[in-house]
């Protein structure tokens, strides 16, 4: 039976705002075992956010230890003592933090792993200095519940069962138990910065108050340990959906010897390694990134929702964050999702990406969109459309195609729905993949083309001959207007050079008739801080994303435009560190530490991104150059426990703020796109070829392109004005109609029905000859409801 120990409830609630932790994570880790479902993180010596029983919900804001004399200090681990962390394998996601007093006086060596088979994170601790020195110490538990997302609702109860005192802390249904392999000889609960343990100790160096419970607020759990007997021991925290199943979990996981838990937890880890390609040869460091690259993505899966992958264990700024900000990256996107298991699959791991496969299958939208982001069980958080997230988890199953993975899930019904979606949503997306504007974007226009291709091959090896023919055409609509729709004619950045990619061309979606001219238009960067210009001419504004045009082979390395383009964004995003090379994501990108070092809040200055140096490389090896320099400055941007950060310093080493040239920055840290980057890099440079690259696209595109067709779309969501003579211009529509034309001004008329697809589109093709001089005018018969458009419609020849 549960008791609570009855010693009063805490004052001072709800206690002050809640904040989240840094996120320029030290470690990060779970067991491989899908039952041990609980996922740690590590800074600065402490584990912070906690996540379980998915890998979306962080449940604490972090657990560490007090240190007192009880007379004339405290120490709180992550403030004041100097830590390291290291792994403790090359490949399971074990830690080793040794925490000093900066006196030398002890040291706190702490092991931190998840049970390997169940709910729980293990701690294993150490006290060492003086016999003389240590036997005076007194250590403290002290753990701040987030159960739920939240900081705020918390309730905490101290408690004796089984003839043992425990914390304890629940909220809407899930439960935390703290315990020891030694007792708690003092236990209390507190609202944090009122009655917590830490605002107790910082008064006068003892625990005075006990406190039984404090509900309804935010929290902090304190134990003081007994460690008259042994200073050694494990901590135990352990997560449940009820109360009994959070205690028995952690007795359980206590009742096993740290040392067998740890055997157990590495061997796990090793047979993570089987099938995995030898890339070692290729890296700088031994292959150390390498295997830590992989065992990172392994762990942003989810294992109630099997190939769910996060974008990483990290709430970027998270010491800005409260409750009204529940995202953070521990969310699915898809352009994230098959980065990381194409990485994998690239190092030779490909059954977590058939996983990842069907698990978008069936998180895919009736309309064959994908939400912006989502939590793993599918329910959408943000709601903005990225057309590129609708493209890649059809590139996900060509690249599983290609590796002849035989899979009897029919995902033919996702492709063809995702294409669909491209077909009558595009070309302009709602965002492009820095998630802020609208328009026409390099990036999403490669994702998109090399989409539908793949998804026309499918179409073709389902004998769907007409749809294989249509999705093409559209690809190659698309791909004849790359240039005119994102190449200024009137660049000014770099002298020399007025021909270049920009980041994108912006207009409204809503717009039936789009600003298609890069030359025009102004581009809106809403994350500057106050005081700054947030409006910009978009032919100005320059981004690397026109390399994926190169990267699934829709335009060739030495093609002038994209050589000028590198040019320009060597000159204006580059920035060499001690490691090597890296690049701003934009330039005036404000997505970034705030210039005081101060955390992003909605402005600051963006830094620059390590797997853009991944996408340069890439660039570089399609281009025939050595990508030894990229390969090198990325492991160079790891931490020393091998994790590679979202954002890194842009500028000369300033202390004071905490701001280094090359070293991570406060955003997300690990940051599972660099890692997967990184891999596909080694991978590439061992095969001599863009490991993306996709020979169906070049062949259509860099050969003699006589399969392209000549096509200009009109569509009720980009009402064009004018067509080349001796395109195609072609009419779609969402419902049957009739096309009732003409092309000498009603003078004569000819009537076209329309030809039906799979994809939701219904069109009408008007062919435009070399003579043809008037301009078409057009208007529908709607089929299904027997009535006539009302208006009439008049595109011009140019």
């Amino acid at each position: 039976m549960v008791k609570i120990i009855g010693q009063g409830q805490a004052f001072g609630s709800p206690g002050i705002d809640p904040r989240w932790t840094q996120a320029n994570k030290d470690g990060v880790g779970t067991a491989y075992s899908t039952s041990s479902r609980v996922w740690f993180t590590i800074w600065n010596g402490v584990v912070t956010e906690v996540y379980h029983p998915t890998v979306d919900k962080p449940q604490i804001r972090d657990l560490q230890y007090l240190i007192s004399d009880g007379k004339s200090f405290f120490h709180e681990e992550k403030r004041h003592l100097e830590s390291k962390v290291e792994p403790m394998w090359t490949h399971g996601l074990g830690y080793r933090i040794i925490n000093s007093d900066p006196q030398g006086r002890y040291t706190v060596i702490k092991e931190v792993i998840a049970d390997p088979h169940l709910s729980c994170i293990l701690q294993h601790t150490k006290l060492t200095g003086e016999q003389e020195f240590i036997s005076q110490l007194h250590l403290y538990a002290l753990c701040a519940p987030h159960l739920e997302v939240g900081g705020m609702g918390n309730n905490g109860y101290a408690i004796e069962v089984a003839g043992h005192h425990l914390l304890i802390a629940e909220k809407g249904g899930t439960w935390l138990a703290l315990g020891a392999t030694v007792p708690f000889t003092r236990l209390s609960c507190g609202y944090v910065g009122r009655s917590d343990g830490w605002t107790d100790l910082a008064d006068n160096f003892q625990m005075d108050w006990e406190f039984d419970s404090a509900v309804d607020g935010n929290l902090a759990l304190t134990g003081k340990l007994n460690l008259d007997n042994n200073n050694e021991f494990t901590l135990g925290l352990a997560f449940g959906s009820n109360l009994h199943n959070a205690i028995s979990t952690l007795f359980q996981s206590l009742n096993i010897p740290f040392e067998q838990q740890k055997q157990q937890y590495n061997e796990q880890w090793k047979r993570s390694r089987q099938g995995i390609h030898s890339l070692e040869n290729i890296s700088f460091d031994d292959g150390k990134l390498y295997h830590n690259s992989i065992s990172q993505l392994l762990t942003h899966e989810d294992k109630t929702y099997p190939g769910a992958l996060i974008a990483s264990l990290a709430i970027p700024w998270g010491e800005a964050k409260n409750d009204q900000d529940q995202g953070g990256y521990h969310l699915v996107w898809t352009r994230d999702l098959v980065s990381s298991v194409a990485g994998l699959v690239a190092a030779g791991e490909t059954k977590t990406a058939v996983r990842s496969l069907i698990y978008l299958a069936t998180s895919q939208q009736e309309d064959g969109g994908f939400a912006q982001n989502f939590w793993v069980d599918g329910t959408p958080y943000w709601n903005g459309i990225q057309l590129d997230e609708v493209a890649f988890p059809i590139l996900l199953a060509w690249l599983l195609h290609q590796q002849k993975n035989c899979l009897n899930f029919d995902v033919y019904p996702m492709i063809l729905r995702a294409a669909g979606y491209l077909i009558r949503h595009g070309p302009a997306t709602q965002q492009e993949r820095w998630e802020e504007n609208s328009g026409y974007s390099p990036s999403t226009l490669a994702s998109n083309i090399a989409a539908l291709i793949c998804a026309a091959q499918f179409a073709r090896k389902s004998g769907d001959q007409a749809t294989a023919q249509f999705i093409e055409e559209y690809a190659d609509f698309l791909e004849s207007h790359i240039e005119a729709w994102t190449v200024t004619t009137e660049g000014t950045l770099v002298a020399g050079i007025k021909r270049h990619y920009i980041r994108i061309t912006p207009t409204d979606i809503n717009n039936p008739q789009p600003n298609e001219n890069p030359n025009q238009g102004t581009i809106l960067i809403s994350s500057q801080p106050p005081g700054k210009p947030t409006e910009f001419p978009a032919k100005e504004i320059v981004d690397g994303g026109f390399l994926q045009l190169v990267r699934y082979g829709i335009r060739k390395p030495d093609d002038p435009i994209i050589v000028d383009s590198v040019k320009v964004i060597d000159a204006v995003l580059k920035v060499d560190t001690p490691v090597g090379p890296c690049w701003h994501r934009y330039n005036h990108d404000g997505y970034g530490q705030q210039e005081d070092g101060n955390a992003y809040t909605g402005s600051g200055k963006g830094r620059v991104w390590p797997l853009l140096t991944g996408e340069r490389g890439h660039y570089e090896l399609a281009a025939g150059g050595d990508v030894k320099t990229y390969i090198k400055a990325m492991e160079g941007f790891a931490s020393e426990t091998c994790l590679l950060p979202e954002q890194v310093g842009d500028e000369a080493d300033r202390p004071e703020i905490h701001l280094y040239l090359g070293k991570p920055t406060g955003s997300a840290m690990p940051l599972m796109w660099a890692h997967s980057e990184y891999i596909k890099l080694l991978r590439s440079n061992h095969d001599g070829q863009v490991f993306d690259f996709i020979p169906e696209i070049a062949n259509r595109y860099l050969g003699d392109r006589s399969e392209c067709k000549l096509l200009e779309i009109w569509k009720f969501n980009r009402q064009i004005d004018k067509v080349k003579k001796g395109h195609t211009l072609r009419i779609q529509a969402l419902a049957s109609f009739q096309l009732h034309w003409s092309q000498n001004n009603w003078q004569t008329v000819q009537d076209t029905p329309s030809t039906s697809t799979k994809l939701g589109v219904n069109f009408g093709d008007i062919s435009i000859s070399d003579n043809q001089q008037q301009p078409i005018s057009f208007t529908f018969f709607w089929i299904e409801s027997s009535k006539w458009e009302q208006r009439n419609y008049l595109v011009a020849i140019e």
